[in-house]
């Protein structure tokens, strides 16, 4: 390392305490869905503070909601404000989009917990509260590495661009938001919860609901009706059918060490109103995976075609065909060469920092990576500090060791990646407000 890539590392090594109070004030700002405003304006005030230009709005207007990338369970979205930091660059250099989401869900069950969800308690060498993982640990580590550049002196080429959105965990409008008001890149790193780990492809998913019909009876003369839940049965199997041929053409050796890459799960099924009643409709509602080679069309064709395969099994769906819906949440898929020179830098750094070379897989869960990188035509590299296995569940930590780390390896990034040459000059991509 060089001289000033010195001096950035240990201004961060330096900065423990202030990567747990920010994070701590963070936490305790509870932003859940409609409850974003508060922390969007600690992160507007941080962003002001290391000399960003900073734009703060409130998504909305036909060319969001129209858009068919759009979905989110609201059109509203008055008091929850995206914010976006630019620190502009000399020129000539490549610029990069760091994205983090500040939505999260809700806490569950207090009982759960072994303190209060939005404490931000600090205890052996671990933040907790919910977020923390998921994913405000990877937005203060970008915090931090912003920081260190300005406090450092670091003079970039290429433009630096912080997205802090909402909403992603309910399909990306958010992201799509800054998309739309033009805050686009050269590539993107979004910290999600990795455990470190590299993640150059990401899954998309999108939820479904179908409706299997019977035909009710007395529970007495059950054989005068079709049970719904008995036809519900054979459409779970079929599910399951489904999944595996889904499944047994993924060949990537990225998703090798994940049992299932492509899941479809059933998360609610609700039918029959009376218990001596032959039950005459179930719902089914759950999550299909999207392989990065796929999309969203092709998908649910497929999905439709082998459900709709039914009725050579069983005659009653000839006139009874599974009714199939998409609702709620949807996120795209996204991917980038393995010779991206982003994730050749991203790997080289983080090899300084770590002394190991990391671990590369391919996300097991949607992210805001998809929007970026097939709208916004910004390559993404998912990487970050949180816990995995701690995202959505109570007693949700992160490490501050591995924030620290990951805002090390991400400063290092910035530093090589908006040092190297545009390939074209006259197709320089700007940030517009």
């Amino acid at each position: 390392m060089d001289r000033k890539q010195k001096e950035v590392i240990s201004w961060i090594k330096k900065s423990e305490t202030e990567a747990v109070e920010l994070l701590q004030r963070f936490i305790r700002e509870p932003s859940t869905q409609m409850n974003e405003a508060g922390i969007q304006n600690l992160v507007a005030s941080k962003l002001d503070s290391i000399g960003c230009t900073v734009d703060m709005w409130e998504p909305g207007g036909e060319e969001l909601t129209n858009h068919k990338a759009f979905i989110s369970p609201r059109g509203n979205f008055t008091g929850s404000p995206n914010v976006v930091g630019v620190k502009k660059g000399k020129g000539k250099g490549k610029s990069l989009v760091l994205n983090g989401h500040v939505d999260v869900v809700p806490e569950g069950d207090l009982k759960d917990w072994h303190t209060d969800p939005y404490s931000g308690e600090f205890r052996d060498g671990r933040i907790y509260g919910r977020g923390a993982t998921d994913m405000k640990g990877g937005n203060v580590a970008m915090l931090l590495a912003m920081e260190a550049l300005h406090e450092c002196g670091v003079q970039l080429k290429g433009d630096l661009i912080f997205q802090s959105v909402i909403e992603e965990e309910s399909g990306g409008a958010g992201t799509l938001a800054a998309i739309l008001r033009g805050y686009t890149a050269d590539a993107a790193i979004i910290p999600e919860p990795t455990n470190m780990k590299i993640f150059p492809k990401q899954q998309g998913s999108m939820w479904f609901r179908l409706f299997v019909k019977g035909k009710a009876a007395h529970g007495g003369t059950r054989y005068e009706g079709v049970s719904a839940i008995e036809k519900a049965q054979c459409v779970l199997n079929e599910l399951r059918e489904l999944e595996a041929v889904r499944n047994k053409r993924i060949k990537d050796p990225l998703y090798s060490q994940i049992p299932i890459p492509i899941p479809i799960n059933v998360g609610v099924i609700e039918g029959g109103d009376w218990p001596s009643s032959v039950s005459d409709l179930v719902k089914i509602e759950g999550r299909c995976g999207i392989s990065p080679d796929e999309t969203v069309e092709e998908v649910q064709e497929e999905f439709c075609n082998h459900l709709n395969r039914l009725a050579e099994k069983d005659p009653w769906f000839m006139d009874y065909p599974v009714d199939i819906e998409w609702f709620g949440a949807r996120w795209l898929p996204g991917a980038i060469p393995q010779d991206h020179p982003l994730l050749s830098i991203l790997t080289k750094q983080y090899e300084h920092i770590c002394q190991q070379p990391p671990k590369v897989e391919a996300s097991p869960w949607g992210t805001d990576g998809g929007l970026l990188t097939n709208i916004g035509n910004t390559p993404s590299i998912v990487f970050g500090p949180g816990v995995t296995q701690m995202a959505h569940f109570s007693n949700e930590y992160i490490e501050l060791s591995s924030v620290l780390d990951c805002a090390a390896i991400i400063t290092l990034t910035i530093m090589d990646w908006c040092e190297q040459p545009k390939e074209d000059q006259s197709d320089e991509k700007t940030s517009a407000g």
